[in-house]
């Protein structure tokens, strides 16, 4: 045997060796749910399955913002453990059907931070927590109890091994929440092993509720109902903030709880355990959440020897997925947006959609790995438009908070119909959107009649709003184009060009016109707090100078022509704000110059540059976001991580591109981070990205190949080219290719 083949056996040997390796980690391995707890991440920690109703997991003292999932990495006490958290978001809800085991004499209340025993709330330490996809245990330091949680869609399983002693206790909290106020509560023994009730509560969405039911393994000898501090008589309860009690005189050994919730009914709720628990065995469904986990990753696999890069890419995508939230039973029942019961649908239903967040890169990242999900997210919100006239713009558990600005639910639905994601009707649909955008909601009659939303008229964010509207009306034109509505499509095409209303030459932004058509005089284009930004949402004139994605080649000749375009983009990311200046937000975190990661609408700006041949700028400041502003360290998300937004951009552009404007199929290409990455699709194929010589100092692309020929648009991919399935070859190197245009 020749030299040559000897190489090429061992070079076999070494690939195949590395296969199998591959196959053997577990991609829950490489999960850590620590990342984005610190900080200002907000993530949820806990136990959950992807996209689940529950979310069972250890809520702290409430103490503001960085406390918006009830959790925060730097805490050191735990006052329980609801069954509903929100994950990333800005502001705090939910924390619903708080429970807690303790020891020693009776607490009824969570106590005082600051005075340790004032209550039963306890100290713990993460030297004493683990936490993994679908599971989650920590022991807490004030009683000795040891606490874990594994979860199904519906169902929180609570397992509590306490010390030996008297008076073991569990408390069934209805009147605490995150940043929400219990408003009638309800809870009875029903009997010696079940415990039924709900919490109804207003927050962040004023009205909601949510019902549940309790198995325990053991019986109930001792159970004793307060309505606040004051205990009712019998066995159930009704008030404001009633709380129920468990005790046992002599600790048991163990004792486990599984948690049904519903948004229906205490007894749905009950069928909801025993249809996804049926059994007492926490350690099977500790490893079925496990697996769920493990096959939403293995949609996408990534090759690289860098594990921390790895780390945070399944973190990612382990956090894009815990949003949105199923809002049905198991047998298909849900409370509709008109609090209406509706029985056995024919689709999953969802919540929790932050739209404005998410329509940029969480919802066109699951069409491409979860196209049937987004059908039914979609069927979701037809499900909203059908029981209220309107789509949802940010839909938390039956209920519109309106958060935030325009209508993205049309961007949402356009990208799905146009993608062709089945299982819901394009016609209706689309006129669900048409209907809603020409409503006369939040200054939808100036936009219809093609004019500016004064300042004076509607006095916040009416720029920002009408900026979003123009993006959503090009995402209903291009509906309207693929249904054969010719008309509609050249009238939502003109509402597309909006954004030019409000472009003023003079100061070179987008700013507030007022009734009369003059330009609103309080301005600044580097300030984005009040009064100065009350035209804009969450950001200054510099950042929403580029929110036209719809029609970048507008928006090019508008700032007076790509050479004058490239200047500008050039000073955005050089021009820096003073930190302590008070007029800007704490939310503009990860900022290059005026550009802003932490906030959504700076998300798409640096793939501007590949849209006018320079694509090599893209390049180095997407790899520059991805180094800097994701760690695997506990604040490794410089902002709220916003329902998978934040991590949904981290992925498509570790992947290598990003969709700009999200209808339109196409994603603008960056520099891939990882040497090989395979997405798993769910029609059966393959689609495999390839960086040769890829490495931290070859971050420009030199040549793309798709599918063994030389890409046609080499600065852009299509949604069928990925669903296609095939091969996409990019070449890497350290300087840039002034070819690639």
């Amino acid at each position: 045997m020749n030299k040559r083949k000897l190489i090429n056996i061992a070079c076999c040997m070494a690939l195949l060796s590395r296969l199998a390796e591959a196959e053997a980690q577990r991609l829950v391995d490489c999960v850590d749910p620590h990342i984005g707890s610190g900080g200002h991440g907000h993530v949820f920690v806990g136990a959950n399955v992807p996209f689940g109703a529950v979310q069972a997991g250890p809520s702290n003292f409430y103490k503001g913002w960085d406390w918006c999932s009830g959790y925060n990495y730097r805490d050191s006490v735990i006052i329980g453990f609801p069954q509903l958290h929100l994950s990333g978001t800005g502001i705090g809800d939910l924390g619903d059907i708080l429970i807690m085991p303790y020891m020693g004499e009776i607490k009824l209340d969570r106590g005082v931070e600051t005075q340790r025993y004032s209550g039963y709330s306890s100290l713990y330490s993460h030297a004493n927590e683990k936490v993994r996809p679908g599971y989650y245990a920590v022991k807490l330091d004030d009683y000795g109890v040891e606490v874990e949680l594994t979860a199904s869609e519906r169902v929180g399983f609570h397992k509590y091994r306490f010390p030996q002693g008297e008076n073991a206790r569990i408390i069934i909290d209805l009147k605490d929440g995150i940043n929400d106020a219990s408003t009638d509560t309800y809870i009875e023994l029903a009997d010696s092993h079940t415990i039924k009730g709900y919490r109804s509560s207003s927050g962040w969405a004023k009205k909601q509720q949510v019902f549940f039911a309790i198995r325990t393994s053991i019986p109930v000898r001792d159970f004793r109902v307060y309505d606040n501090d004051g205990k009712v008589s019998g066995k159930k309860g009704k008030g404001e903030a009633v709380r129920g009690l468990i005790t046992f005189p002599q600790a048991p050994r163990e004792v486990l709880l599984k948690v049904g919730i519903s948004p229906v009914s205490a007894d749905n709720a009950l069928a909801n355990i025993k249809a996804e628990v049926p059994d007492w065995d926490f350690e099977n469904i500790t490893n079925r959440a496990l697996d769920k986990w493990e096959k939403e990753l293995a949609k996408i696999r990534v090759e690289t020897e860098n594990e921390a890069e790895k780390r945070i890419f399944y973190t990612s995508m382990y956090h894009a997925m815990m949003h949105p939230s199923l809002f049905n039973d198991h047998n298909g029942d849900y409370m509709g947006a008109d609090w209406k019961v509706y029985r056995k649908a024919a689709h999953d239903n969802y919540t929790i959609f932050s739209l404005w967040d998410t329509y940029r890169a969480a919802h066109p990242f699951y069409t491409i790995v979860n196209p049937g999900r987004a059908g039914d997210f979609v069927n979701s919100m037809l499900a909203v438009f059908d029981q209220t006239g309107a789509l949802p713009i940010w839909h938390l558990r039956g209920y519109d908070t309106g958060t935030m600005v325009g209508i993205n639910s049309f961007q949402v639905i356009a990208e799905a119909l146009l993608k062709g994601c089945a299982g819901f009707d394009a016609e209706w649909a689309y006129h669900a959107m048409k209907t809603t955008a020409m409503s006369d909601i939040r200054g939808l009659e100036f936009v219809r009649e093609l004019k500016p939303i004064p300042s004076d008229v509607m006095k916040n964010r009416p720029v920002a709003t009408a900026l979003e509207y123009a993006i959503g009306d090009a995402a209903i034109a291009l509906a309207a184009e693929k249904l054969g509505k010719t008309d509609d499509y050249g009238y939502f095409m003109k509402r597309a060009e909006n954004y030019r209303l409000y472009y003023d030459p003079e100061s070179g932004f987008f700013r507030g016109k007022m009734a009369g058509g003059e330009w609103n005089p309080v301005f600044d284009p580097l300030k984005s707090n009040r009064p100065y930004a009350t035209d804009y949402a969450e950001g200054n004139a510099w950042q929403y100078l580029w929110l036209a994605p719809q029609d970048v080649d507008g928006l090019v000749e508008l700032l007076g022509g790509r050479e004058a375009f490239v200047d500008r983009l050039d000073r955005f990311f050089s021009l820096d704000s003073d930190p302590a200046d008070p007029d800007v937000l704490i939310d503009l975190t990860g900022q290059i110059g005026q550009y802003a990661h932490g906030n959504e609408p700076s998300h798409h700006i640096a793939y501007l540059y590949a849209c006018v041949g320079q694509q090599w700028k893209t390049a180095r400041h997407v790899r520059h976001i991805m180094e800097k502003f994701y760690t695997d360290k506990p604040d490794g998300i410089i902002g709220n991580e916003d329902c998978g937004q934040m991590s949904a951009w981290y992925i498509l552009s570790a992947l290598g591109f990003y969709p700009v404007f999200t209808p339109s199929g196409r994603y603008v290409l960056g520099s891939p981070l990882f040497d090989r990455a395979t997405v798993n699709l769910e029609n059966g194929r393959q689609f495999v990205i390839e960086a040769i010589d890829n490495s931290a100092e070859n971050i420009y692309i030199q040549s793309v190949e798709l599918n063994g020929k030389a890409s046609p648009h080499p600065s852009y991919i299509t949604h069928q080219d990925i669903v296609d399935g095939g091969v996409l070859r990019i070449r890497m190197g350290n300087k840039p290719n002034y070819r690639n245009r």
